[in-house]
């Protein structure tokens, strides 16, 4: 789960089937007009796209509980009367600030599913029945879900093992009360949380696009905002601005 773009990003084809159960199949449109198709992007293209575009933003969190230097000697040997805290003297410290990135994507969203199988066709070289099936997977065109997936990166292996611990324990039902998309002061609250397995997406968070048969989400100006609390107080908040999320004329989200 702790997976950055650059990293390789394994995929199976079966997990790509059950991807597209979540985001039931649609028509695919032609590429983009005026714009370069997905399947010649770099690697940088994509990248970026899975990093820092519309339908992708990080929120950077900053823990300085250990920043200035303690000892971490035990207390009880020889006699020392250095640092007590248990998990200083059981973990280490960093004696600085470690910086914590969550990346927030809409996974329902193509050209994200684009950018990841472009980064595999680009590193993995798959064989050619297999990356049909790939293509297929992020071209397809999500009708019924919102699918809003939140992985993280971190240069400490303790916290990578804590932020697991809370994503992997988490389900539907403590988590649906406080997770949500919100439009015009109105909140969709959860309908699915699932939590991050191997395929290197990270956990995803599932909404139905429509309430009383109505779009949550219509109208290609405002904001949407997208906000999950874990019940130990790991929160996320991004805004994302519909009028940068088009594509191919349209919103996509």
């Amino acid at each position: 789960m702790n997976s950055s773009p650059g990293k390789k990003i394994f995929v199976s084809v079966g997990c790509a089937v059950l991807l597209f159960a979540s985001l039931v199949v649609g028509g695919t449109g032609p590429t983009q007009k005026n714009q370069k198709p997905w399947t010649e992007w770099w690697q940088k293209e994509a990248e970026k796209v899975l990093s820092n575009s519309p339908w992708a933003q990080s929120q950077v969190d900053t823990d300085t509980a250990e920043m200035f230097y303690s000892p971490t000697n035990d207390p009880r040997a020889r006699g020392r009367t250095q640092s007590t805290d248990e998990r200083r003297l059981e973990t280490g410290a960093t004696n600085q600030s470690v910086n914590i990135k969550f990346i927030v994507r809409f996974f329902s969203a193509r050209p994200i599913r684009q950018a990841l199988v472009r980064l595999m066709e680009l590193k993995q070289k798959p064989e050619p029945d297999v990356m049909q099936r790939m293509h297929d997977f992020a071209n397809v065109k999500s009708e019924e879900s919102i699918i809003v997936t939140l992985s993280f990166e971190t240069p400490e292996q303790r916290y990578s093992g804590a932020l697991m611990q809370t994503m992997g324990s988490a389900i539907t039902a403590t988590m649906k009360n406080e997770t949500y998309l919100e439009r015009d002061g109105k909140r969709l609250f959860l309908h699915d949380y699932i939590a991050p397995g191997q395929d290197g997406f990270g956990a995803r968070f599932i909404f139905l696009r429509k309430v009383d048969d109505q779009f949550f989400i219509s109208g290609k100006s405002g904001d949407v905002r997208f906000v999950a609390k874990y019940p130990n107080g790991l929160r996320v908040n991004r805004v994302f601005k519909l009028a940068d999320m088009s594509y191919e004329g349209q919103l996509e989200y």
